[in-house]
């Protein structure tokens, strides 16, 4: 009963840290109240939705209507203090590094108890984490984290394993937690910082020919594919 409240508290406030995140990322494209809220709602619910639906499982928010609470009072929280996060860059990467770290470490958890294998438990974390975002960046025109070089799902994945590694030496269940959580927000932390990215797809196999002056082909010309 304790570790399911425990874990019903992070989830609300992994809700409000994602939602201000896709709050304040609509506010700063000039959404009205109502398109803000609808993206903070779905950049909060939207990993947890296709976890539950993929574990045939109880989606979360319609249990309770918590969920949908906790995003008006995030958006109440933008809009009365809007000017300063806006003027700070760096309130948006904070939030949602927390945001995904705890909802990575409530997927594996929400996994593990429905009867999943571990390496089941990690890829839902990722798409806990992660696939809300992925919506979020898709519905403002954006390209999604997901898909891009920065270090997002990898750092996902990396909770996911210390969590399995944790857990595996024999930690208790809190150690295990925090130390997945701690290592999604420390590699989003250095990733930034660094400059860590992850190398993109390159295209060289094009070839430009110049068939009006000399039917022989050019001197190869180089091309990159970066689809994020």
């Amino acid at each position: 009963m304790v570790e399911a409240t425990f874990l019903f508290i992070i989830e609300v406030i992994g809700t409000v840290a994602f939602a201000i995140s896709g709050i304040r990322l609509a506010a700063s494209k000039h959404f009205d109240w109502f398109g803000a809220y609808t993206v903070g709602l779905v950049t909060a619910i939207g990993g947890g939705t296709v976890r539950d639906v993929l574990l045939d499982i109880p989606v979360f928010w319609m249990q309770t209507w918590w969920y949908l609470a906790v995003t008006g009072l995030a958006l109440a929280f933008v809009i009365l203090f809007r000017r300063s996060l806006l003027r700070r860059t760096h309130t948006l990467f904070i939030f949602d590094a927390i945001g995904l770290a705890l909802f990575v470490m409530i997927g594996i958890e929400k996994t593990l108890t429905a009867g999943y294998p571990m390496w089941v438990a990690i890829i839902m974390g990722m798409i806990t984490g992660a696939f809300g975002g992925v919506v979020r960046d898709i519905l403002i025109n954006e390209e999604p984290l997901f898909f891009r070089k920065d270090i997002y799902a990898t750092a996902c994945i990396a909770g996911g394993i210390v969590y399995w590694l944790t857990e595996i030496a024999g930690a208790n269940s809190y150690v295990v937690q925090i130390s997945c959580a701690s290592t999604v927000i420390a590699l989003r932390i250095l990733a930034v910082k660094y400059s860590w990215q992850l190398p993109t797809m390159e295209d060289d196999t094009r070839y430009t020919t110049d068939a009006a002056n000399d039917p022989a082909p050019t001197k190869p010309k180089r091309n990159s594919w970066r689809p994020w």
